[in-house]
């Protein structure tokens, strides 16, 4: 392939010389042509044939210096790549060590694409902001005043309770003082006798108080008489209230269902001291007092 190569270099070179004394050679017979006709010869239209010679000679010679150098880069190239398995390109773009500004584009319109493929993915009750609101409802805890956890409002049930329906004891004990609505009954402690629209039932600190039937809560509030209580809708027109409490784990709106832990025993407000520590509990339907022992089982 180098001799080829080196032939046709010197063809070349030939062709080119040939071609530079054709051309003084015509350039020659012109000037004596025209030397003749005017019958004098002006220096400035000599042709000096040895340095054109040579001026053609050293061109053909860088062509061909050019062209040898052009074939062994490529020659270098080609043994480069070989060399080479892997994608330079690649290699660079990935680098650690190289920043390419090219490719933060790139990168912003991947970023896009995957934010797209994201928000895409979102379930629809996500997207659509009320759904999205009523879920946060549903998951969020209801505390009380102290920030005590509360109860999930997440189940809702509906509230049926009706005549027929039976109580739970919110707390188990003996009866201090009963239920009283047609005479009135003895109060150690305030030294009188009294209505009584609840029973008082004995029990003794910390103990659990739990829901006598499932309901809302409607009201968390603190009286001097019985000290902190809750009172929750159970349906039907039906409301129960619980009173002497501490440590309440609900608030107003949560949900419970009966059997549920919504408060401690707390110690006895100072109008049931001589009764000792106790639990309050009233029912009401309509607002007026219904006897729970009534509803108990």
């Amino acid at each position: 392939m180098r001799r080829s190569r080196r032939r046709g270099l010197a063809k070349e070179r030939f062709l080119m010389v040939a071609s530079a004394i054709l051309v003084l050679g015509s350039l020659t017979a012109t000037g004596l042509w025209l030397g003749r006709d005017t019958g004098s010869q002006d220096e400035g239209y000599v042709v000096d044939l040895s340095s054109i010679e040579n001026n053609a000679a050293a061109g053909a010679k860088t062509a061909g210096e050019n062209e040898m150098s052009l074939t062994e880069n490529v020659t270098q190239d080609m043994t480069l790549s070989d060399d080479l398995d892997y994608d330079p390109y690649f290699q660079e773009t990935n680098s650690l060590n190289v920043e390419n500004p090219d490719q933060s584009d790139s990168k912003s319109m991947s970023d896009g694409a995957q934010q797209e493929d994201s928000a895409k993915a979102k379930k629809p009750e996500e997207q659509d902001p009320e759904k999205q609101e009523v879920k946060e409802q549903k998951e969020q805890e209801v505390t009380d005043g102290e920030g005590t956890p509360a109860l999930s409002t997440a189940m809702q049930p509906a509230l049926t309770f009706s005549d027929s329906d039976t109580l739970v004891w919110p707390v188990v004990g003996n009866i201090l003082v009963n239920y009283s609505m047609d005479k009135t009954v003895y109060f150690p402690t305030l030294q009188q006798y009294k209505y009584n629209p609840a029973i008082i039932i004995q029990a003794n600190a910390g103990d659990l108080i739990t829901a006598a039937s499932a309901g809302k809560v409607i009201s968390v509030f603190s009286d001097p008489r019985i000290g902190n209580g809750i009172t929750m809708e159970l349906g039907g027109g039906y409301e129960a209230t619980y009173g002497q409490l501490t440590n309440i784990l609900v608030s107003e709106g949560s949900y419970v269902a009966a059997g549920d832990v919504i408060a401690e025993v707390a110690a006895p407000t100072k109008y049931f001291s001589v009764e000792g520590t106790n639990v309050y509990f009233k029912l009401t339907r309509d607002g007026e007092p219904v006897n729970p022992m009534t509803k108990l089982n």
